[in-house]
């Protein structure tokens, strides 16, 4: 399935649109199935396609500039090891007590691996303001002993079908597929918690949120303290128990949510509801040239790994971006 990608790639391209710098309900969703099994009556997926358009009436094609199949060494090229020369997109050197290591992100076995790890010997350094710490909720979390990774597309895109075939890490770390914009926003397609210790509905949730990092929009995150749009997305299994496929269906007009090929009707995301009929524009804020990046983060109000948790693996199969024929 992934040489007929690889082959495709030879004639099929999109110039991307950006440069290289730099609560709600709690639906469950019955699981689909493995998604290694096969699809449809028993014919292979075509990855030539989204999961759930499989004969492709949306006239999908493929952006290889975003994509990637993750099972040759990773293309420095197009994605940045958070950390490497000193790179730091957005100034994000991890979330205190975890800071991002250039060690923990690479390919193997044909997939790309975020690994968290235990090491109170690494040479943690300051935020870029001089602090060694982060502040949650009125306590101090210095930075020690667990390192982990992000990895960013140097492309920038707008709009289009992002589909992703992963497996986040079962421990207490988050395993994130999510966007930003250069000053503009972020959209979380997903924070994932495989491995919380004691709360079952976290192992199978997906967090959704969409931020506003413009200081003039009345919704700024500093602002309002929070996400413009923020949604549990809960599934039928636990997202560290075995491999699943999510899409994400981004327009001017909406954001889409599939599981394994399906819709989940009840995540759809419409510009028309969130603004009131237009009459809130500012809350729509995701009509920006964005990058990707999978990261794993510590969030210590949702527990902090153990010694004994670690290392644990956030695994990616593969990221595939389409976009329409026209984008209008």
């Amino acid at each position: 399935m992934k040489y007929l990608f690889l082959i495709m790639t030879v004639f099929v391209s999109l110039q991307s649109c950006g440069s290289d710098n730099i609560t709600s309900d709690d639906h469950v969703v019955d699981t689909p199935g493995d998604t290694d099994n096969d699809h449809d009556g028993g014919e292979e997926p075509n990855p030539a396609y989204p999961l759930s358009d499989q004969s492709n009436e949306g006239d999908w094609v493929l952006n290889t500039e975003m994509s990637d199949e993750f099972e040759l060494p990773l293309d420095e090229d197009k994605w940045l090891i958070q950390g490497r020369n000193n790179e730091y997109q957005s100034r994000f050197i991890g979330r205190a007590p975890s800071q991002f290591s250039v060690n923990n992100a690479y390919t193997e076995s044909g997939k790309l691996k975020i690994v968290t790890k235990w090491e109170p010997d690494y040479d943690f350094r300051l935020k870029f303001n001089g602090d060694d710490h982060d502040v949650v909720n009125g306590e101090k979390i210095y930075f020690e002993n667990i390192t982990t990774a992000a990895v960013i597309s140097k492309k920038q895109f707008r709009y289009g079908y992002m589909e992703i075939k992963c497996k986040s890490a079962n421990a207490p770390i988050t395993s994130s597929f999510w966007t930003t914009g250069k000053n503009t926003s972020e959209m979380d397609m997903f924070e994932m918690f495989g491995g919380h210790k004691t709360n079952d509905s976290w192992r199978k949730r997906l967090k959704f949120n969409i931020i506003s990092w413009d200081p003039n929009n009345p919704n700024y995150f500093n602002k309002i303290n929070g996400p413009v749009f923020t949604q549990n997305i809960q599934v039928g299994n636990n997202t560290a128990g075995d491999f699943h496929v999510y899409g994400f269906d981004w327009t001017a007009d909406y954001i889409k949510v599939y599981y394994d090929g399906v819709l989940l009707p009840e995540y759809t995301i419409l510009k028309s509801e969130l603004t009131n009929n237009n009459t809130n524009p500012d809350k729509w804020v995701t009509d920006s040239d964005y990058w990707i990046w999978f990261d794993s983060e510590t969030f210590p109000w949702l527990g902090i790994p153990k010694e004994e948790d670690l290392p644990a693996e956030y695994q990616i199969e593969y990221l595939r971006v389409w976009q329409k024929n026209k984008i209008q």
